[in-house]
């Protein structure tokens, strides 16, 4: 199985090292060639700004737009949720999302960099150690959007859509494998 990361910006090397521990070959994807023949897509945390820029700059935006459209799986972690979103509630002037999961997120909803912190949540039941570093947070999920996860006070953080799946945390900065695994049976029952 092969997985791209879409590689503009962001924590590619954590999530390429994540892959590279499960069964599959993780691809840095720079340009909508590196699409091709892939059997799903990631889109890491980072700047949620930059990488709709460079969505634009580097003229991927149509490419993976097609790659979704397709029914490929594809997995947002924090600023990816993000790009997914059909909404960004608090966006920056000139960002646009992709507008193809039927969420509404916030920025920054837990804060600045130094209001990060580790916590163990449960995901698909199970227990799992994640990363929340300048984190979206679900506002609200549309009509045929699950819910995987949410904190204990009720916040949504990981969503699923067909074959689109999301978290405002990073399970690649802990070494947690379990998201990617989950992600990876996902790419696998699309192809």
């Amino acid at each position: 199985m092969r997985i791209g990361v879409l590689a503009l910006q962001g924590d590619v090397r954590e999530h390429i090292s994540t892959l590279s521990q499960l069964e599959c070959e993780p691809v840095e994807v720079r340009k909508a060639s590196d699409l091709s023949n892939l059997d799903g897509l990631i889109i890491p945390g980072g700047e949620s700004t930059t990488i709709s820029k460079l969505l634009d700059i580097f003229d991927i935006r149509n490419p993976i737009l097609e790659f979704i459209k397709s029914g490929k799986a594809v997995f947002g972690t924090c600023a990816g949720m993000i790009t997914l979103a059909s909404e960004v509630l608090d966006s920056a002037a000139g960002q646009k999302s992709l507008g193809v999961m039927d969420i509404s997120v916030r920025r920054n909803a837990f804060g600045s960099q130094l209001d990060s912190f580790e916590d163990q949540i449960v995901f698909d039941g199970a227990k799992i150690n994640v990363a929340f570093i300048r984190a979206p947070i679900v506002q609200k999920v549309g009509k045929g959007v699950e819910v995987l996860s949410s904190l204990q006070d009720g916040r949504v953080v990981a969503v699923r859509q067909d074959n689109l799946l999301a978290t405002s945390f990073h399970p690649e900065i802990t070494g947690e494998t379990f998201v990617h695994q989950y992600f990876l049976n996902m790419a696998s029952s699309t192809n």
